[in-house]
């Protein structure tokens, strides 16, 4: 994409870097994965499932929370593909994704909660 000429020439490099700059349609992944972190407990939600498989009332019991408002979290999660769930007789289990995004989220949760909880208090 072609960038229009700046304004001022400050004798920076912000023409270079605007020609390595992801364009707004590439972007929106990105905005679209940080949309669906925008609840605290969604996200408790998807570390715990990063962390093992379980069922929408174990769940719902370790995040203290009603199954329709796991459920509803789960489905924006799976929705976004984040999570995925199996089927096992009447049971569905959910984990989350092996993903390269989800890899990268989780582990930008667990920095973010280290460096804003000192000591590790925010750790479970």
């Amino acid at each position: 994409m072609a960038y229009p000429a700046l304004p001022h020439d400050h004798g920076g490099k912000v023409e270079q870097v605007c020609e390595h700059m992801p364009s707004t349609v590439e972007l929106q992944t990105v905005s679209e994965v940080f949309k669906l972190m925008d609840d605290p407990s969604r996200m408790r939600i998807f570390w715990l499932l990063c962390h093992c498989e379980e069922c929408v009332i174990n769940i719902s019991a370790a995040v203290e929370m009603s199954s329709p408002a796991v459920s509803h979290h789960l489905r924006h999660l799976k929705n976004g593909g984040l999570i995925n769930s199996r089927r096992e007789g009447k049971e569905v289990y959910y984990k989350a994704s092996d993903t390269p995004a989800a890899r990268l989220l989780h582990h930008a949760i667990e920095e973010l909660v280290e460096i804003t909880c000192p000591d590790g208090a925010g750790r479970a």
